[in-house]
């Protein structure tokens, strides 16, 4: 049985047959030319990445060094009494002594009272003196007529002689019994800090040193430098010293060692510290310090320290290609300025080396170059 359709049911079946065919010619066309576009188009790249030239910058030449941080000079103060109690001690460690001023101070009686003796014996054997040499004067006068005799006239003169012998011998005695007394005061040979006590109230000291002094507060900083380095520093350098904590201390070079430890082939380099100034507080005697010198200054090629990468122990960068390709390239480095780092081996001076994202980058990746960098463009003003 066939079913005839009305004339106004037609139209509504065309259009939908219509539209089908549209629809797959659509998905026909658009299944051939994908292959076709992606092919034409290659493989994308895998990340937008900033490339800048290395940088030329003339830069400090440096020696670096480590050594510890020692006095100028310390002086050991200690005392020519002995066996006398300490009554007063009027320091201690860390003060900051004038020259001359009273440390400490032995209980003295019994030497004052021993130099009263000793004045007292001296006055005697000046006056046992000066009557031996008016008898001897006497016996002179009456020598030529004849009333003494050769051995009594010599008996005077040399009675004379022993008892000024005597005399000069108990004012030296005077003179030792008023040291000893004066030393009972302990007091500084200089300017200074004290850096060491052994000095207590009521002991009798079993040795002679008592205290310590930095003289003048100076301290020095004895660097330890390998022998063929030696020859390039002078006196009058400047040195960088650091403290630790951030904190760096100026130096003037003062002296190299003529030697050369034979161990360890390195000379000590002293270097004076400033007593006052930017980080002149933070050195203390015995610290362990490193620091470098500042023999000059040369040029270097240099990149921001964020283009260079650590794997594995080494440093690299990425050096963009003609072919838009990143190499992986292992690279030396040197000195620092500020955020830049030299690089001393493994790339020339046109090389394009990737900037920023360089950590999501492996070797060989595609990427795009975004607004490529002037030479040095990023540390203009480095």
């Amino acid at each position: 049985m066939k079913l005839a359709l009305k004339p106004g049911h037609r139209k509504p079946l065309l259009i939908g047959a219509a539209v089908i065919a549209a629809l797959a010619l659509l998905v026909v066309a658009t299944r051939s030319g994908k292959p076709a576009a992606d092919a034409d188009a290659g493989p994308s790249p895998s990340l937008s990445v900033n490339v800048e030239v290395p940088l030329s910058m003339r830069m400090s030449q440096r020696i670096s060094a480590n050594g510890n941080i020692e006095a100028w000079q310390e002086a050991v103060i200690g005392a020519n009494v002995s066996g006398l109690i300490l009554s007063d001690v009027k320091v201690n460690v860390g003060d900051v002594v004038k020259k001359g001023q009273v440390l400490a101070t032995f209980s003295s009686q019994t030497v004052a009272a021993e130099l009263e003796q000793s004045r007292a014996r001296a006055a005697e054997a000046e006056a046992s003196a000066l009557e031996a040499e008016a008898n001897a004067e006497r016996a002179r006068k009456v020598a030529d007529s004849g009333a003494l005799s050769e051995q009594q006239l010599t008996q005077y003169l040399t009675a004379a002689q022993t008892a000024r012998a005597r005399a000069k011998a108990q004012l030296a005695a005077e003179r030792a019994q008023a040291v000893r007394l004066a030393d009972t005061r302990i007091v500084a040979p200089d300017d200074g800090v004290i850096s060491s006590r052994t000095a207590t109230v009521g002991a009798v000291p079993p040795g002679n040193e008592l205290f310590r002094l930095i003289r003048q507060g100076r301290l020095e900083w004895r660097a330890e430098v390998p022998a063929p380095q030696l020859a390039l520093l002078k006196p009058g350098m400047p040195a960088r010293i650091d403290a630790g904590s951030g904190i760096t201390i100026p130096g003037t070079l003062r002296m190299v060692a003529p030697s050369v430890d034979p161990k360890t082939r390195n000379g000590i380099v002293y270097v004076d510290l400033p007593a006052s100034g930017p980080g002149a507080g933070s050195a203390r005697a015995g610290m362990f310090a490193a620091g470098e010198f500042e023999i000059g200054q040369s040029d270097g090629l240099t990149l921001p320290q964020s283009a260079v990468m650590v794997r594995d122990g080494y440093s690299f960068v990425f050096v963009v290609g003609a072919d838009s390709k990143v190499v992986q390239t292992k690279v030396t480095l040197g000195r620092r300025v500020d955020e830049r780092v030299e690089i001393l081996t493994g790339i020339s001076a046109d090389s394009r080396v990737v900037v920023s994202g360089g950590g999501f980058l492996t070797d060989g990746d595609l990427v795009r170059v975004v607004a490529p960098a002037a030479p040095g463009s990023a540390a203009a003003a480095g």
